[in-house]
């Protein structure tokens, strides 16, 4: 068996291709179980940590599993809150053929998802990104929308302002110009998609910051007690999701507000399963204001690991 490192993952994984390879993976008759989600209680009243074990198949083609743990508080010993594995095996035999570094993996395909959803819903000539956290996650979600949208600007708001300017360095010396900030209703505001990413727990983006034609791209707060956007975001937003099976029951921005009633499960107006086929044409003007919860999907994880088995293999 394989043993495909973080680098060649990386590299194998470019976000054009793997956003196209994402567009046709929802249009395909991939079979995804729903995810195994199991909290873990830590000790001496730390976060609970989460393990998620995600297959998915391919008839005849491709099978594939990711192992994954999720530990709020590993920012605090400088480790990634996601770590994991990617076990691929033949379709046909079920011979094990490769175990892929996840991490990488699940970073990239993630933010791949938010800009396949962006290329749907966010106005074609948005140039101006702001990113909300920091973590793993923030590079990968604006150089992935930077390959679905002209992006030129990018503003970066974290609750460590250091790690906001240690990020917009990076990115600026990638080629795209981001500066941090610490006003983040002004990032807000200005932005022209605003994509979040963190573990946030209350709401961070307020709907009355938004502005007509705007974009909210919302990939944290992947449990249902987290939230990245409140109330009014929803009350304002035509409401997109990545899955209805796995965004009604998984992310709080979702869950909150459908058990709540600020949100009805028939408002939400379509996936990315309906997208891709054609059967929600995504933004219907320029002054509408879009709203996308993301909270990952195995097809995600397949179609990315076959993506970089073709790649490495042939």
């Amino acid at each position: 068996m394989q043993n495909i490192t973080a680098e060649q993952v990386a590299q194998a994984l470019d976000y054009p291709s793997l956003v196209e390879a994402l567009r046709e993976a929802f249009k395909s008759n991939i079979t995804v179980p729903m995810r195994h989600h199991h909290d873990m209680e830590q000790p001496g009243g730390h976060r609970e940590s989460t393990l998620l074990l995600m297959p998915a198949w391919e008839s005849g083609k491709a099978v594939g599993v990711k192992l994954v743990t999720v530990s709020p508080e590993n920012g605090e010993k400088n480790l990634p809150a996601i770590q994991g594995i990617y076990i691929l095996f033949d379709g046909e035999t079920g011979t094990p053929k490769a175990l892929i570094e996840a991490k990488t993996l699940t970073a990239r395909r993630t933010a791949a998802a938010s800009a396949l959803a962006a290329s749907y819903l966010a106005r074609s000539n948005s140039q101006k990104l702001t990113m909300v956290g920091t973590g793993v996650l923030a590079p990968s979600l604006i150089q992935a929308h930077a390959a679905v949208r002209p992006i030129k600007e990018v503003t970066i708001w974290g609750r460590d302002h250091d790690k906001a300017t240690a990020l917009a360095q990076e990115i600026t010396a990638s080629g795209i110009q981001a500066q941090a900030s610490e006003n983040l209703e002004a990032a807000v505001k200005t932005a022209d998609i605003i994509s979040c990413a963190t573990l946030s727990q209350q709401p961070l983006v307020k709907g009355s910051w938004l502005q007509p034609g705007q974009h909210l791209d919302l990939v944290g707060a992947y449990r249902p007690d987290m939230r990245e956007a409140d109330d009014d975001a929803i009350r304002y937003s035509s409401v997109f999701v990545d899955t209805r099976a796995g965004a009604t029951k998984e992310g709080g921005d979702i869950v909150i507000p459908l058990a709540t009633g600020v949100l009805n499960v028939q408002d939400i107006k379509a996936d990315l399963f309906e997208l891709t086929r054609g059967e929600h044409r995504g933004r219907s003007s320029e002054e509408e204001i879009t709203y996308f919860k993301s909270v990952g999907h195995a097809l995600e994880d397949l179609a990315a690991a076959q993506l970089v088995d073709k790649r490495i293999n042939g």
